[in-house]
C-alpha cells in the first residue's frame, strides 16, 4: 500500500496492466453490478440540474426508470448511486449500433451540451474509492469482465494508474498524481535491481 496525503493506494494500481478493450467487453461495467454507479453528493445535484439536457440522450427505458424512481438512489451499502433500469443496467447507459454500452451523460459532454463528463466513479473505473473517517482507500477492482483489458494492458505495457491518468488527476490533482508516478518509478527500479 502507498499513502499520499489522506489516500491509501493499492499497489495494484502500479503492478497491474490495464487498457480498456470495449470491442471485447462491450462496456459491461455500465450494465452489470449490484447497484448503480457511486455518486458524490455534488454529482447528484448536477444530475438534478442537467436532467432536461440529458434526457434526449437517454433510452426510453432509462427515462422511464428515472422519472418513476428518481435520478439516483441510496443502495444497500448506504451509498448514493445512479438509478438502474429494473435492477439491471444504469439508467444513463445507451447502446451503440455495435452493441457497446456507452454513457449518455458523456455523450452530452462530447457534444459540448454540458460541462460535466460523467460521475467520477465511472471515469475512474476499474479503480474504486471508499471514504473512511480520515482516509480514503483507492483500490483496483478486479472483475472477470475486465480480463480483455488486463490482456490489452500487458500487450501495451500500460499500468492501471497510467491508463487512468486523466480521472486520477481530476479527482486528486496533478501533485498527487506526480507523487504516485514517483512511487511507481521507485517500485520499478527496486524490481529491476533484484533481477
Amino acid at each position: 500500500m502507498i499513502q499520499i496525503d489522506n489516500t491509501i493506494i493499492s499497489d495494484l494500481l502500479i503492478e497491474e496492466k490495464f487498457v480498456c478493450d470495449l470491442e471485447k467487453c462491450k462496456g459491461q461495467c455500465c450494465i452489470q453490478g449490484d447497484s448503480g454507479a457511486p455518486l458524490e453528493d455534488f454529482e447528484a445535484d448536477i444530475l438534478d440540474d442537467l436532467y432536461p439536457v440529458l434526457k434526449p440522450y437517454l433510452r426510453q427505458e432509462g427515462i422511464e426508470a428515472i422519472e418513476k424512481e428518481g435520478k439516483y438512489y441510496v443502495d444497500d451499502q448506504h451509498e448514493l448511486v445512479t438509478q438502474l433500469i429494473d435492477g439491471g443496467e444504469c439508467a444513463y447507459v445507451v447502446f451503440e449500433s455495435n452493441g457497446i454500452a456507452k454513457c449518455g451523460i458523456e455523450k452530452a459532454w462530447l457534444d459540448k451540451k454540458i460541462d460535466f463528463r460523467k460521475p467520477i466513479s465511472c471515469f475512474l473505473y476499474p479503480v474504486r474509492t471508499k471514504k473512511f473517517t480520515e482516509l480514503e482507500a483507492v483500490n483496483f477492482d478486479e472483475w472477470d469482465i475486465c480480463k480483455p483489458a488486463l490482456e490489452n494492458g500487458e500487450k501495451a505495457d500500460v499500468a492501471v494508474y497510467q491508463f487512468l491518468k486523466a480521472p486520477l488527476i481530476e479527482k486528486y490533482g496533478q501533485q498527487w498524481y506526480s507523487e504516485l508516478e514517483g512511487f511507481a518509478k521507485e517500485i520499478k527500479e527496486r524490481k529491476n535491481n533484484f533481477k
